[in-house]
């Protein structure tokens, strides 16, 4: 019998709406495909990695979950604190995915914008909460899987 799994949403409700949008997206994906999950809310874009490595050092023994999708948005502003939020958390979120063979799906925009943002996140335009839920499915497929041939 396999194994139901279950993927845990990260998220930054920084910015609410685009964040709630990201959610919908993600979540409308994963209930299509009968997958579990849950959802955590942490502070901002750059306590998503910490949260997973966290979670993941508390559950060594038995895996609570999957796969994670993290999921927020940061929009460019006057300083330098957009590139650096932006580029260290997409960072993290990959060094932590490589360095421990984690499935993360990264649903994080970087965005000029507010506009740009409820765009890409809105369900019903380009869905990348969605997109973002796919991916970390498909690496746990990938992670999963002994067959890698078409």
């Amino acid at each position: 019998m396999l194994k139901k799994r279950k993927v845990l949403l990260v998220c930054s409700p920084y910015y609410k709406k685009i964040t709630n949008n990201l959610i919908e997206g993600a979540s409308n994906l994963l209930i299509s495909k009968s997958i579990d999950f849950n959802i955590l809310n942490v502070p901002g874009a750059l306590e998503i990695a910490p949260a997973i490595k966290l979670i993941l050092d508390k559950s060594f023994k038995k895996t609570l979950f999957d796969g994670f999708v993290a999921l927020g948005c940061v929009i460019k502003g006057e300083t330098y604190h957009f590139q650096i939020v932006a580029n260290e958390s997409a960072r993290a979120l990959t060094d932590l995915s490589i360095n421990h063979s984690i499935p993360i799906g990264n649903g994080i925009l970087t965005v000029s914008n507010k506009d740009q943002a409820i765009k890409r996140s809105d369900p019903f335009q380009l869905n990348k909460g969605a997109d973002a839920a796919l991916a970390c499915l498909s690496l746990i497929d990938i992670k999963n899987s002994n067959n890698y041939e078409r």
